[in-house]
């Protein structure tokens, strides 16, 4: 491995690992959009029903989440870096510095998108408010990472993983 990919021992900041976030953000909406883009053209235009509110098949929504999990888990499984993580030079490792296994890559994912849950509660308090309970607790999720020594977030403990920087 080149001297530069070399992951260190030191955990990475979370401020550096929220721009990576961003980062990878966009890649996501680029996935998710060429995604929409080949069912729309499957479905001859008819994914998506609209009246007085919108139907979104179940199955896309699956499928969403399937390739978007699959980009995460595949990106840390080969080399525990997403694109965006590239750039901030860190790296997702085990906790003795290997590659994460596929269970834990699993794992993380899991426990990281589980706020998307409350997604589910606009029905019933609206969206406004549906989005700021999110908001908070995806936040709270991280927040965990100012309090423990190795800067692991939530899904982080739970995988047993941790983000270094590179040396």
């Amino acid at each position: 491995m080149p001297p530069d990919l070399i992951t260190t021992d030191t955990p990475c900041p979370l401020w550096r690992r929220l721009l990576a976030l961003v980062y990878d953000l966009l890649i996501v909406l680029a996935i998710v959009m060429v995604v929409g883009l080949l069912c729309q053209l499957a479905t001859g235009g008819q994914l998506i029903r609209t009246g007085a509110t919108a139907v979104v098949p179940v199955w896309y929504q699956a499928l969403q989440g399937a390739v978007v999990a699959a980009y995460f888990i595949g990106s840390w499984r080969r080399g525990g870096q997403t694109l965006g993580m590239r750039p901030w030079r860190i790296r997702l490792t085990r906790g003795d510095g290997g590659t994460p296994t596929l269970q834990q890559a699993l794992i993380r994912v899991l426990v990281a998108a589980a706020p998307l849950a409350l997604l589910l509660l606009e029905p019933v308090i609206g969206l406004r408010a549906t989005l700021w309970t999110w908001l908070l607790v995806w936040a709270s999720w991280f927040a965990v990472a100012a309090f423990d020594p190795r800067r692991r977030a939530l899904h982080d403990i739970a995988a047993g993983t941790e983000i270094r920087l590179l040396g």
